[in-house]
């Protein structure tokens, strides 16, 4: 199987990355600068890609070139935080472009390479969730998980004509750089999890908004 997945250099897409290495699949690891832990797996890297940047996607079109992929994961994410009272325009924006544009751009871009039977996953957050909202702030990330939401439900819809089906993951809370390392669970947990729940995943389920832990998920 071949596996795309974005953000690869470190936290969770690294963890993704080791994991199907690891299970013999070949991983095609996605990210705007390798790390050294990511060169060392003797994986296929193809780095020096912005996902919020379409220009800078040409590459990721170049190094797929006839390539088949078996299942794309859209990981690459940033996240910022801001208040009522100190909005940032900036990160925000930052945040939509990368979050929530990205995904679908990479999407875009490896479209012809995926055949009948492909996956593609949204690596989202429960801080999309308008129900689940119970502590406010963040107004950049919400919204830019929300917006991506939205969008894999609408490509559900387009791709499962194609039998292509998509999900949207929220990972847990994860210990990564991301968050400080403050999270509750590791990378290598929410992997396990989350790459449980990418073979569960039929087209009889596409659309759906789940935990890694199997929950589903409040819109």
């Amino acid at each position: 199987m071949n596996v795309v997945i974005t953000g690869a250099n470190r936290g969770i897409g690294l963890a993704l990355t080791k994991r199907y290495q690891e299970q013999g699949h070949h991983v095609y690891a996605v990210c705007r600068h390798a790390s050294d832990e990511l060169k060392k797996l003797g994986t296929t890297v193809i780095d020096g890609v912005d996902v919020s940047n379409p220009e800078s996607l040409i590459r990721l079109t170049e190094a797929l070139k006839s390539i088949q992929v078996d299942l794309l994961i859209n990981n690459a994410g940033v996240l910022a935080s801001e208040n009522i009272e100190q909005p940032s325009p900036a990160t925000i924006e930052q945040q939509f472009r990368v979050n929530a544009l990205g995904p679908v751009l990479v999407a875009q871009t490896v479209l012809s390479n995926l055949r009948e039977g492909s996956k593609v996953i949204m690596i989202t957050s429960r801080m999309g969730s308008m129900a689940d909202n119970g502590s406010g702030g963040y107004y950049g990330y919400r919204m830019s998980k929300a917006a991506l939401n939205a969008a894999g439900v609408s490509m559900a819809r387009d791709l499962k004509e194609r039998n292509i089906a998509v999900l949207m993951l929220h990972p847990g809370y994860v210990s990564t750089e991301m968050v400080g390392y403050g999270g509750d669970i590791d990378a290598n947990t929410a992997a396990e999890r989350l790459q449980q729940r990418i073979s569960e995943l039929t087209l009889s389920t596409t659309g759906r908004f789940l935990h890694s832990n199997g929950e589903e998920l409040p819109w």
